[in-house]
């Protein structure tokens, strides 16, 4: 996966917006004010940090040498993923949208209606 299909992909997601509040190359994606992804596009080798289930971490890690602890994150909840030939974009977008889901799930009941209403009236 390229950047522009990460990107595109990360977009996808209700309610999905980039800042870079940390510096002007880490981008950092947000559901209503709350990282579920990020990663530096200065980089010619893509890694992406995503938020993820603890005990799902750990599994990914011993299972895919390409899933590492979260770099400069928690490392409880959150993996880094190296995007290189090897990797599995299947896989990739599946673990984009487990930290979506994570994070869209942990917003009120209000906030998370609000963010469906408003995708159904882009649509």
């Amino acid at each position: 996966m390229n950047f522009e299909q990460l990107n595109a992909y990360l977009l996808s997601k209700n309610g999905a917006a980039f800042d870079y509040p940390f510096d002007e190359t880490t981008r950092v994606y947000r559901v209503h004010n709350k990282i579920f992804a990020l990663f530096d596009d200065s980089k010619t080798q893509l890694s992406i940090n995503l938020k993820c289930d603890p005990l799902y971490a750990l599994e990914l890690r011993s299972i895919y040498p390409y899933i590492k602890p979260g770099y400069h994150m928690n490392k409880k909840h959150w993996n880094t993923f190296e995007i290189t030939n090897d990797s599995d974009d299947k896989l990739l977008k599946e673990l984009i949208d487990h930290s979506y889901n994570l994070v869209f799930l942990s917003l009120s009941k209000k906030d998370q209606n609000e963010i469906t209403i408003k995708a159904k009236n882009v649509t």
